[in-house]
């Protein structure tokens, strides 16, 4: 799918998108048919095991975006484009030339940045923007947009961005009035991540909707599985298996 194909699913049905970070992930979730897999830079946290996401690095985002064009024939791939990047036009464009060149078909920037966004879309790399909560920059992690001088912010970040272009922009942690507003107030697609029913789509971590942490779940994050107790009960069961003689049987040896 390309982005101006999911441009053009304003107003028809909503926009589905997830997270990935792997080869066999992002298979699994082509193959179920998700609209749009975003090569994410909470990689750091997920599955790196940093604190946050802005000890990841280019090498990172590109190793992984490889890892999840392997996997995907239908869906449509963002390259997130990691914290200093994108600090000069120069950059943004060689940087998101990499994420083009691993297999991304769209980078996603954080912020409202006219001079990247601009440039990017004259090299004809199509690009999402990202307004609300901000993970590469925020000094808390909590909701935006609360009191109307930062919500009225948030609302002409996200009418600049549509006005340069943007096929897209992602809402992250706002109220549902705000979303709303904007969702009617640009022509792209609106996707949220806690934020709400209003916008134009719906975009998870994986990792989080898999029920893969123990003992967490961010507010905004259904969980659909509870992929860690699966494991942690397959793991016991393989190791107790294993102690007792009981694996590896006849019909697991070779003769």
């Amino acid at each position: 799918m390309k982005a101006d194909e999911i441009r053009a699913l304003k107003g028809v049905r909503k926009v589905t998108m997830l997270t990935a970070y792997d080869y066999q992930m992002a298979k699994m979730q082509d193959q179920a048919g998700v609209d749009v897999i975003l090569v994410g830079d909470s990689l750091g946290m997920v599955v790196l095991g940093y604190k946050d996401t802005r000890s990841v690095t280019m090498e990172d985002m590109i190793r992984h975006t490889e890892a999840v064009s392997r996997g995907v024939e239908h869906a449509h791939i963002i390259g997130d484009m990691p914290i200093n990047s994108y600090n000069t036009v120069e950059d943004a464009v060689k940087n998101a030339r990499r994420f083009m060149d691993a297999g991304a078909q769209s980078v996603k920037i954080e912020g409202c940045h006219p001079e990247v966004v601009r440039s990017l879309i004259s090299a004809g790399i199509p690009v999402i923007g990202h307004v609300g909560l901000l993970p590469q920059t925020a000094k808390k992690m909590k909701v935006k947009g609360k009191k109307k001088s930062e919500a009225d912010l948030i609302l002409e970040d996200a009418k600049a961005l549509d006005e340069l272009g943007v096929y897209a922009m992602v809402l992250e942690c706002i109220p549902l009035k705000l979303s709303k507003k904007i969702t009617e107030a640009v022509n792209a697609i609106t996707i949220g991540i806690g934020a709400g029913i209003y916008c134009d789509g719906q975009v998870l971590v994986v990792n989080d909707m898999l029920g893969m942490e123990s003992g967490y779940t961010p507010k905004h994050s259904k969980v659909y599985v509870n992929l860690n107790e699966i494991v942690s009960d397959a793991v016991k069961q393989y190791i107790e298996e294993v102690k007792t003689g009981k694996f590896p049987t006849n019909k697991y040896s070779f003769h």
